[in-house]
């Protein structure tokens, strides 16, 4: 910190140098070579002596020896950068598929412990938010806001999903004469805000006005199941893949769902509502007593429909298989519908909320 710069610059060059010489003494010739090593040992002498304008002299001198042999061109610059660019892509995907992967919650199933996207509709009379309240809730609460209004007298034909980066989620509203790019996925334009294929529009009407947060986006540990079995009450992903009776995620084409880990290999559940029951007794956990407390927007666990879909009637977890429930019991469709996960289908454990900072920013509990 309180090292002249002059200084550091020369260690820098000294350093610069001798690693020039290890590289290129075999290509090099004897005196070329030696003048290197001379200007070297001149350098270092004068930092040693702490005589500032000799050190800036000598070091002047080197620098213009190595410039000589070692001249700079644009394709030296192109190599070096390329350099960098693939080191940083072999270390981020080194990173994402090892130890940290990016995920973004899409549904409601693990609410409110985590948030999807949730559509918030608003009337012609409510005044949209300025434009600088519009970028502070976006980078605080993922909320964007959409205003779509028809220029015609016409019919929507259908409702295109469309990815962008990964985590971007528009729709393509395609009418007979008009058509339009907006900012939310399918499925919450339809649900929440009633835009479906065959609506007929008038002109001036509004197709779809308000405000919609973005779900939440999570970092996954993959590092850690390698070495640790999952816990009961873990929030965990895991693949789709191979299991009955969930189909496929044509429109995303990520066939991921994080739920709430409810039964390990060999647990005996049970559902009497708002409450769980592993092996004969209320399940243990943070996580299990917010969701059958049922307030704080918690509803209690719901009974299922193919697994626990009777109160008397209970479900033991097969060998190397999970159980897997959403936290929005009424709304999650989960273990009790299409049984447990198997164990090579788990991707890892949901360790934080890096996106938005409101409300769930933070480790995931």
């Amino acid at each position: 910190m309180f090292t002249p710069r002059y200084v550091k610059h020369s260690k820098l060059l000294l350093r610069h140098a001798q690693k020039f010489l290890r590289y290129k003494r075999d290509v090099l010739d004897q005196s070329t070579a030696e003048e290197i090593e001379l200007a070297t040992h001149k350098l270092r002498a004068a930092l040693q002596q702490r005589d500032r304008k000799e050190t800036e002299s000598r070091a002047e001198e080197l620098d213009a020896k190595l410039h000589k042999l070692m001249p700079v061109n644009w394709e030296s610059h192109w190599r070096e950068n390329c350099e960098v660019f693939l080191v940083a892509i072999v270390v981020a995907v080194g990173i994402r598929s090892y130890f940290l992967q990016p995920f973004k919650i899409p549904t409601g199933s693990m609410q409110p412990t985590l948030n999807g996207i949730i559509g918030r509709p608003m009337n012609a009379a409510t005044p949209l938010p300025s434009l600088p309240q519009q970028v502070a809730e976006f980078i605080l609460r993922g909320r964007n806001y959409i205003n779509v209004v028809s220029r015609l007298d016409d019919q929507l034909l259908r409702v295109e999903p469309k990815k962008f980066l990964f985590f971007f989620t528009f729709s393509r509203l395609v009418c007979q004469h008009q058509s339009f790019l907006v900012y939310a996925p399918k499925d919450t334009l339809a649900h929440d805000f009633t835009v479906f294929a065959g609506r007929t529009l008038h002109r001036g009407e509004i197709i779809a006005r308000g405000a919609i947060d973005t779900g939440d986006q999570v970092f996954v540990d993959k590092f850690t199941y390698n070495f640790v079995k999952p816990h009961r009450g873990d929030v965990f992903v895991f693949r789709t893949d191979h299991i009955p009776g969930i189909p496929g995620d044509i429109d995303t084409g990520q066939p991921f769902y994080i739920k709430r880990l409810a039964g390990l290999p060999g647990d005996t559940l049970r559902i009497n509502p708002p409450r769980l029951y592993v092996d004969g007794k209320e399940a243990l956990g943070r996580g299990f007593q917010r969701v059958m407390a049922a307030t704080d927007g918690y509803r209690g666990y719901s009974l299922g429909r193919d697994y626990l879909a009777q109160p008397d009637r209970s479900f033991t977890v097969p060998a190397h298989s999970y159980f897997a429930m959403g936290d929005n019991s009424y709304n999650s469709y989960d273990s009790r519908y299409w049984g447990p996960v198997p164990e090579e289908n788990l991707v890892g454990r949901g360790l934080l909320v890096y996106w938005p900072f409101i409300p769930h920013f933070g480790l995931i509990r």
